[in-house]
């Protein structure tokens, strides 16, 4: 076993909807796509010598970054627990809660859902539990701040609401 194949520890966080996109996601990578990768590296053995087959090779490194993701989303199934999105009945903030801040002095308030690692896309406003924000805000009630440390220096944020 590699470095590469060994699993993340812990619960791989994700809302229904976004498990259910992960074994889609999963399904057709383990069917269609990989019986598409075979047939592009059969063609490329068929034009012949493949020892300098930029065709073969191509399709060899799809193959692996392919069978990479499989292991990935195969490690998330096996380790996923189903987050409720729905509000946070205690009032703090964690994973599966819509939180609004606001950074420092601005006016302007941001709201974010906290989300396991598997569904993070912060264009769509859905943050990492494990990103340095996510971490720290975990816990926060409103009326909470916090400093975060991030590649870009320490940003202050205050917790308005969580939902």
């Amino acid at each position: 076993m590699t470095s590469r194949d060994v699993a993340l520890d812990g619960p791989a966080y994700v809302t229904a909807e976004g498990f259910k996109k992960v074994k889609e996601e999963l399904e057709f990578l383990r069917t269609i796509k990989r019986a598409e990768v075979a047939e592009l590296i059969q063609r490329a053995k068929e034009l012949g010598d493949i020892t300098d087959s930029a065709q073969y090779d191509a399709a060899k490194n799809e193959q692996a970054f392919l069978e990479g993701r499989i292991r990935q989303l195969e490690d998330t199934v096996s380790r996923a627990e189903i987050i409720d999105a729905e509000g946070s009945p205690d009032g703090k903030v964690r994973v599966g809660s819509r939180v609004t801040v606001r950074e420092g002095d601005a006016a302007e308030e941001e709201t974010w859902v906290i989300v396991g690692r598997a569904e993070a896309d912060a264009t769509k406003g859905r943050i990492s539990n494990e990103s340095p924000v996510g971490k720290a805000l975990l816990g926060k009630r409103g009326g909470d701040s916090v400093n975060v440390i991030t590649p870009g220096g320490t940003m202050r944020f205050s917790v308005t609401s969580v939902g």
